[in-house]
């Protein structure tokens, strides 16, 4: 499910720690990992001569501080636009997950600072695994996956149940924030959580496969919601379902709308206080 990943390096942020951590899973020590550093467009040769050593000297940094099996490792250095160039590297080699350090930055600030991760995020129709800058990232013990009645979110239950595979350190939590829930009615049973079609599905999918899970049902808005149970249960990582966001009629063109920030899961990147996994299946 996840055989070949993408890892951006931009030689800042906590994506290195994030990369270092998911080693410690069963699932993602048998994956394939393509490091690529990209070295934007210099004005002179030896500007670009010094980035590309810079750019080198960072992939040997990570191979060796993260540990990584060199049989199970590619490298890719090259020249070019950031932005454009992970989501070409993405396809060359289909990935089936990609890792990139964000800067959580909200609605236009993303545009106006050129954000790369939410650029490609935009135009990608890859799973993307977004680390913010400021987080703090921790050894994974609790697992995070946000569900509803969508497609993606399924999917999303899919990943989850496949990186806890085979790992004895790590317990699932699966939350479902329902706006329709009066919050009168708070806190439910055990019992009245458990018999939540949604979460009773779930459950029993991770009770099939020996992964201990609790289920966790609130009301609100979505997004707080989610981003409240992430604080409230110290979650190392969540897993969100978020659709293929490139634009129906131009795909080469960013869908503006929803670069500023409308949807679940912009809101979700950039409030969560955790590493976001989201999670897209693609057609």
């Amino acid at each position: 499910m996840l055989e070949k990943i993408l890892y951006a390096d931009s030689g800042t942020g906590q994506s290195q720690e994030m990369l270092k951590v998911l080693m410690d899973l069963p699932a993602i020590q048998k994956a394939a990992i393509t490091i690529l550093h990209v070295v934007p467009p210099q004005v002179t040769a030896d500007a670009l001569t010094a980035k590309w050593d810079e750019g080198g000297a960072l992939i040997k940094e990570i191979i060796t501080n993260v540990h990584l099996a060199p049989s199970k490792i590619a490298t890719i250095l090259r020249q070019g636009e950031p932005k454009d160039t992970v989501c070409q590297v993405a396809e060359e080699i289909d990935a089936d997950l990609i890792i990139m350090g964000s800067r959580g930055l909200k609605r236009l600030e993303a545009i106006l600072g050129n954000s790369v991760s939410q650029y490609v995020f935009q135009l990608t129709d890859h799973p993307m695994l977004l680390v913010k800058d400021d987080i703090y990232v921790k050894k994974i013990k609790r697992v995070m996956v946000a569900l509803d009645k969508s497609d993606s979110s399924d999917y999303a239950l899919e990943l989850a149940l496949f990186l806890l595979r085979d790992y004895k350190d790590g317990e699932l939590l699966l939350a479902r924030v329902n706006p329709d829930l009066d919050p009168k009615l708070l806190p439910l049973s055990k019992a009245e959580i458990e018999s939540n079609p949604v979460l009773a599905r779930a459950a029993e999918k991770a009770k099939k496969m020996g992964i201990p899970h609790r289920s966790l049902l609130t009301a609100g808005k979505p997004g707080e919601g989610i981003c409240n149970l992430v604080e409230e249960y110290n979650v190392d990582l969540l897993l969100l379902g978020s659709p293929d966001r490139r634009p129906s009629v131009a795909k080469s063109l960013p869908d503006l709308d929803r670069l500023l920030g409308t949807s679940l899961s912009d809101y979700v990147r950039v409030n969560a206080n955790c590493p976001v996994l989201l999670a897209r299946k693609r057609s």
